[in-house]
Parts: C-alpha cells; sequence; structure tokens
C-alpha cells in the first residue's frame, strides 16, 4: 500500500510519456502550480467526465496559474485515442509501470462494489510553484470534482 501525500510534503517528481509518446516531466512546471489528478483509466465514463470538466475549465485554471496533468496506467495509444475522441485538451502522461501512481499515494486497495480490489484510487494532488504538496485529495468523486477544487482553492 503506499502512502498518501500530506500538504509540505515534497511532491515525486516524475517523467512520463504523454499521448504522443513525448517525455513531460513535473520540473518542466516548476515556477507553475500544477494539478496533477489521477484517474483509472481512459475512454471509461467517470474519466471521460472528469477529463472533459478539466479541459472545460483548463482556460479557467490557467489563467489562475494552474496547470492541469491527468496520469492514468493507460499507454500513450490510449491516451491519444481518448483525447481525439474526447477532444481533450489537458495533458495527460501514461505510467503503466504505476511507479508514479504509487509514489503519490493514488494506486492501493481501495473499495469497489461493495468488494476491496487493488487499483488506481481518484486521487489529486496540488502541487505549488516551489515543487510542494498544497492538498492532497483520495478517493474522489469523478463527477463535479473539478468545480469543488476551484471553489476550494477560492478562484
Amino acid at each position: 500500500m503506499s502512502e498518501r501525500l500530506q500538504p509540505g510534503d515534497t511532491a515525486p517528481a516524475f517523467t512520463l510519456p504523454d499521448a504522443d509518446g513525448k517525455e513531460v516531466s513535473l520540473a518542466d512546471h516548476a515556477g507553475r502550480k500544477v494539478i496533477v489528478y489521477f484517474y483509472p483509466a481512459a475512454l471509461t465514463p467517470g474519466c471521460t467526465k472528469q477529463a472533459c470538466d478539466f479541459t472545460d475549465n483548463l482556460a479557467f485554471l490557467a489563467g489562475h496559474g494552474y496547470d492541469v496533468i491527468g496520469v492514468s496506467p493507460d499507454e500513450p495509444t490510449k491516451l491519444a485515442t481518448f483525447r481525439e475522441k474526447e477532444n481533450l485538451k489537458v495533458t495527460l502522461l501514461g505510467d503503466p509501470s504505476k511507479k508514479i501512481l504509487e509514489a503519490y499515494g493514488a494506486y492501493g486497495e481501495k473499495k469497489l462494489y461493495g468488494k476491496v480490489v487493488t487499483g488506481v484510487i481518484r486521487s489529486t494532488v496540488i502541487v505549488d510553484e516551489h515543487g510542494k504538496v498544497e492538498r492532497a485529495l483520495y478517493n474522489v468523486k469523478a463527477t463535479g470534482h473539478v468545480t469543488k477544487i476551484i471553489k476550494d482553492l477560492g478562484l
């Protein structure tokens, strides 16, 4: 079971492939706040709703100094299909090894339809411009989550 992050922790560094296979690092966003959200699988209903919500609010969040990165265990080819099918604008990264998901506490035991399973825990970690965890939210809902983040951040 991976350890959950707490506010003030240093956000684990990562370099992962995006939907085009290009390497993207957290360090690429130094000096900006980053909303890193972790979702179970591209092209599923809840994950599609969440990715579309982030896309719909991307300009607003960027205007307030936030970049948005979505991370799932999917391969870049599946992420590209997801991006094209849903016209997504958020940066989608693939973590098939699940090492980054684990480093962020977003992979482990969870309840799914009343059963305990191991998988991706829908989570959002907000990293400040200095690479520190500002907020770490676990077991979030796919629907309404972006609105809640915006409200909680006072934007």
